[in-house]
């Protein structure tokens, strides 16, 4: 009885793992969010409560990524992502990683200090972004380049700091 047990509960998180996270709950209204197309305006707060909108951004190629402390997927990616910011340092590149977490900011810094890892992390305050960019898990990822269109979105985990990655975003910030 306790080897079923343990084999379903290995089962359980290996689906988990490979279907990515889920959000705990849906999101009631989704606005269309397509390639090639401007990207819809948002305003996501700093972890020092700093707002920060799209529109600032205008002239930066922005990666605009959605994540979770909690997020098995997420953690995995976050090394890439730090790969890459360090890469893009002195460019035209802003990253903005949103963290769904319910605990907000001290979850995130809490996170931040025991893993040791760092991103330019945001919080979505009422999920305003979330429900603007039609959020159903995490990670999800949007690329928008210097003019504020919507170049790519990725769903689930990503190799951000690879040769071929760095050159795409280099390419859009000429």
């Amino acid at each position: 009885m306790k080897r079923l047990v343990v084999y379903c509960l290995i089962l359980t998180v290996a689906v988990l793992i490979v279907a990515g996270c889920k959000k705990k709950e849906e999101v009631a209204s989704v606005a269309e969010v397509n390639e090639k197309k401007p990207a819809p305006e948002f305003t996501v707060n700093s972890l020092t409560n700093v707002p920060q909108k799209l529109s600032t951004l205008k002239g930066k190629v922005v990666l605009l990524n959605f994540w979770a402390t909690w997020c098995p997927p997420c953690r995995e990616e976050i090394p890439s992502m730090m790969k890459l910011n360090s890469a893009m340092t002195g460019k035209p590149f802003q990253m903005v990683a949103v963290s769904i977490d319910e605990g907000g900011v001290p979850d995130i810094e809490s996170f931040f200090k025991t893993s040791g890892y760092s991103l330019p992390a945001y919080t979505d305050p009422g999920g305003v972004a979330v429900k603007t960019y039609g959020i159903t898990g995490v990670p999800e990822s949007f690329i928008i380049d210097k003019n504020g269109i919507m170049v790519k979105k990725v769903i689930g985990p990503f190799a951000w700091d690879s040769p071929e990655t760095i050159s795409f975003f280099e390419g859009l910030m000429k």
